[in-house]
């Protein structure tokens, strides 16, 4: 199958320093799938808001990625993108704006990310009102489920088909939920619909309980490692930093030295895309040879970072792999 335009133009221009590293990083991951392994994605930041829906959907559909974990925030947003999008605003100025100006947005209900106003009525709540009979569905039935499998319920009851506003196959949560992908949602609390179920907790109209906990996700990524780190293994594909990276990652090292199973293999590929420098005490900017001394990675594991905007780079990345 060959290549089209855009992987030949990177093949071609991309040389040199991070440039060079996206088209290592893209043939490294490539021969790893090629090879027999698995990948994880792993989405920090305002990734959903930024549409990279448009290529990760694709590459959901295509199998280059067998398990994601994102923020609760990258959860959601997309699901908002698909259902609002007609009612997003751009704001191309954003560094101009004025504390007064700001706060005219907040009293039009538009949550800013970037250059990206999230309407609230539109998005929010068009999915609150939705989601709400879901969660109580289930605390009705004694049932318990995890964050993304709740919006899978919402995606595949097509409820809110009549409401999109995007091609669905630019959504990535779509193509996820089609596939029942795994996703693992750490701190999901701190997300909007976080926020939404713990208001009904605190209203009596829910219980915690009826959500499916951290600790559960963590049991739920070391077996579904267990079962997928044969071969070639797992790798990782880190966009941004946070805990969307910091939590899946540290599930090797929590079966190997607290569960004491000293047959698990270390991930067996790494790349980060990143902004964040290599400075003191910082995760996000640390080298990959840091996690070696975390049990993460072995001395041998191919190891990249990118030190660049993920939603430049990112993209480019999936489309070498998707051979665009």
């Amino acid at each position: 199958m060959n290549r089209g335009p855009v992987s030949q133009f990177i093949e071609h221009h991309y040389r040199h320093f991070n440039a060079a590293t996206v088209v290592d990083a893209a043939k490294s991951y490539e021969n790893h799938l090629a090879e027999g392994g698995k990948m994880m994605i792993t989405l920090a930041g305002a990734m959903s808001t930024a549409e990279l829906g448009i290529s990760l959907a694709e590459m959901i559909r295509q199998d280059k990625v067998q398990i994601i974990s994102c923020t609760g925030a990258n959860l959601e947003e997309d699901i908002m993108n698909l259902v609002a999008h007609s009612h997003y605003k751009r704001v191309p100025h954003y560094r101009d704006l004025t504390p007064q100006q700001e706060f005219e947005l907040l009293e039009q209900g538009m949550n800013r990310v970037t250059d990206t106003c999230i309407p609230e009525e539109e998005a929010f709540r068009r999915i609150q009102h939705h989601i709400e009979k879901i969660w109580k569905d289930a605390q009705a039935n004694g049932e318990r489920f995890f964050p993304h499998e709740y919006m899978y319920k919402l995606l595949l009851s097509k409820v809110m088909e009549k409401d999109y506003e995007i091609d669905p196959r630019h959504s990535w949560m779509l193509a996820a939920a089609e596939k029942n992908l795994p996703i693992i949602v750490p701190g999901w609390e701190d997300s909007t619909m976080g926020n939404i179920f713990a208001s009904y907790c605190i209203k009596g109209e829910l219980n915690p309980s009826t959500m499916k906990s951290g600790i559960e996700y963590m049991m739920y990524l070391s077996e579904w490692y267990r079962k997928n780190s044969s071969g070639k293994g797992v790798g990782f594909f880190q966009i941004g930093g946070g805990i969307a990276g910091d939590f899946p990652i540290c599930v090797v090292p929590m079966m190997y030295q607290d569960l004491e199973w000293h047959d698990v293999p270390f991930w067996s590929y790494f790349c980060q895309i990143s902004d964040s420098t290599t400075s003191y005490g910082s995760y996000s900017g640390a080298v990959p040879n840091e996690k070696i001394t975390w049990g993460k990675l072995d001395i041998d594991t191919p190891k990249f970072i990118i030190e660049s905007d993920a939603t430049i780079v990112a993209p480019l990345i999936f489309a070498w792999l998707l051979r665009w």
